[in-house]
């Protein structure tokens, strides 16, 4: 397989990807990331302007945080509200608003070399608790997923990594790529 560029300057989503796509190669390619609460707006121009400047296959990903409370703010906005009252505040928000069910959301866009894009959909149910655990980044201290005691921030990497939105989503992905591998290699050749 032709190795698949994953956009991204965070070592730890390549380590989770790459557990299950070994061929993902990793890029810390500065593309303008738009503000929009549609994750698919969001990764189509990343991976638009990425094409632009280098040829190849390319993923990005979008993981979002969806308050129910909040009609699923901040979403791909997480990361923004995050800056401005940090990691408790966003809990406080979903408190504040008399819910704490959140939705863990990752899409992933795959762009092929000819430009085509495919989308690639994980989720995930849980509550917002007050901050737990020192593993993971971003907001896996205050997410705690259905059937689970424990936040993301509490389990090793490996048992997150097992459970997670961001796991389901590049498992779809996986499947994908496995089943075009498949059909290129059943394809007659042309001649």
């Amino acid at each position: 397989m032709k190795p698949i560029y994953f956009i991204t300057g965070n070592k730890d989503k390549l380590r989770e990807v790459r557990a299950l796509i070994p061929a993902v190669r990793g890029i810390d390619m500065d593309v303008v990331e738009i503000q929009e609460i549609d994750a698919h707006k969001i990764i189509a121009a990343k991976l638009a302007e990425a094409q632009r400047y280098q040829s190849g296959a390319f993923i990005v990903e979008d993981t979002s945080l969806s308050l129910d409370a909040m009609n699923g703010l901040p979403g791909p906005l997480v990361k923004w509200f995050m800056k401005a009252v940090g990691i408790e505040g966003v809990y406080q928000l979903a408190a504040a608003f008399g819910s704490a069910r959140a939705t863990a959301r990752t899409l992933i866009g795959y762009a092929e070399e000819n430009g085509t894009i495919h989308f690639f959909e994980g989720s995930l149910a849980g509550t917002l608790v007050p901050p737990r655990g020192t593993a993971g980044f971003g907001w896996d201290a205050i997410f705690q997923p259905d059937n689970s005691s424990r936040t993301f921030a509490e389990m090793t990497p490996g048992e997150k990594n097992r459970c997670s939105m961001r796991r389901l989503a590049v498992e779809a992905l996986r499947q994908y790529l496995e089943q075009k591998v498949s059909m290129e290699e059943l394809s007659p050749i042309d001649g």
